[in-house]
């Protein structure tokens, strides 16, 4: 008999294969408690990775990525909201008012920090430009993880332990090492209708639209803490790999990704789609214009380096080859001034342009 994982390891009764997000968390329908819903993923988790090697290794990561993007969803508000409605629960009008809390407060309601810190945290942070995340943490209030969670609700983000998360290789691929290390970012996953990144504090502009563009799906960041980024980022971009991002074809990509469209994914269907379309060309002739910030880097580093180049292989040439011949061939003494002009002029016009 085949092994079902959801049955076998965790417990669920048979039916719909996957199960929804609830079930495979042994939780009740539309559990609204995000530390009931952690706590459950953690023990999962940990029952899982009892199995993570041998025979049933990749039947055990496979799971522990489910696990892992079914607790994301059901501790992000925004999507947990989406996913519900999905699954036909209705809300009051009157929730969609409710905006999201500020760290200082969320610590406050935990205990972390007393009412009367929360002035002196406040002026702490704004003495330093620093985040109260940041500022509860110098100050020695709490640690880092409990002020990242604190964080993540006032964003209305999920949190995301990056020591019990294994990130998808082919996602890793496709966003390059210069890149992850610039913006302290790990991309994790593709799910549903996103691309889950984890990140120390909220994605820029540039940033998503450089993410959006690589993997043609909207970005959903997942807060982890700084350190915990810094190690995922040696663990996963150690020097040498991952140098160059992997390119997918967007026709792949979208053929993919058709059957789990949403109406987040159609509206950023409708922006990428209203880019020029030769954002997507491939191959080394694309304009400057069409290439991402990493590969505008490598552009220019490689541009500097063949004038360079040619500028020191030309005087090397003039004054150890051709000064010897100079008598016959008196031209060729100023081959540098020929030279040169010309390499700059090639790299500015053609290469860069």
């Amino acid at each position: 008999m085949p092994l079902d994982v959801y049955k076998d390891w965790l417990g669920i009764p048979d039916g719909p294969r996957p199960p929804d997000h609830y079930t495979l968390l042994r939780l009740v329908q539309f559990e609204d408690d995000t530390e009931k819903i952690r706590a459950n993923y953690r023990k999962l988790n940990g029952h899982v990775r009892k199995y993570a090697t041998g025979q049933y290794s990749v039947k055990s990561q496979e799971l522990l990525n489910e696990l892992a993007k079914a607790m994301l969803c059901l501790t992000d508000p925004e999507r947990k909201r989406e996913y519900d409605e999905s699954q036909g629960r209705e809300f009051p009008e009157e929730l969609s008012r409710i905006g999201n809390r500020l760290t200082e407060n969320v610590l406050a309601e935990q205990g972390t920090i007393t009412k009367q810190q929360i002035k002196e945290v406040k002026e702490f942070a704004d003495k330093r430009g620093l985040t109260v995340r940041d500022a509860v943490v110098q100050m020695k209030l709490t640690d880092v993880e409990t002020a990242t969670r604190a964080f993540a609700v006032e964003l209305g983000l999920s949190f995301v332990d990056l020591a019990e998360t294994l990130p998808d290789d082919s996602v890793l691929d496709r966003v390059a090492r210069a890149s992850v290390r610039r913006n302290s970012i790990i991309p994790l996953f593709v799910d549903e209708d996103y691309i889950l990144v984890a990140c120390t504090d909220e994605i820029t502009h540039d940033l998503e639209q450089e993410l959006r563009l690589s993997f043609d799906l909207p970005v959903r960041p997942v807060l982890a803490t700084p350190q915990a980024i810094k190690q995922a980022i040696s663990k996963y971009y150690p020097p040498g790999t991952r140098e160059t991002p992997v390119v997918v074809k967007k026709e792949a990509t979208a053929a993919a990704s058709e059957p789990k469209k949403g109406k987040k994914a159609d509206k950023a269907a409708e922006q990428t789609a209203a880019a020029p379309a030769q954002k997507a060309a491939a191959g080394p002739h694309r304009y400057w214009s069409q290439l991402t910030p990493d590969e505008q880097a490598e552009r220019k580093q490689w541009g500097l380096l063949l004038m360079c180049w040619f500028t020191i292989g030309s005087v090397v040439l003039d004054q150890v080859v051709i000064f010897k011949f100079w008598t016959s061939y008196p031209i060729f003494v100023f081959l540098p001034i020929f030279v040169v002009p010309s390499i700059v002029l090639w790299v500015k016009k053609v290469y860069w342009k």
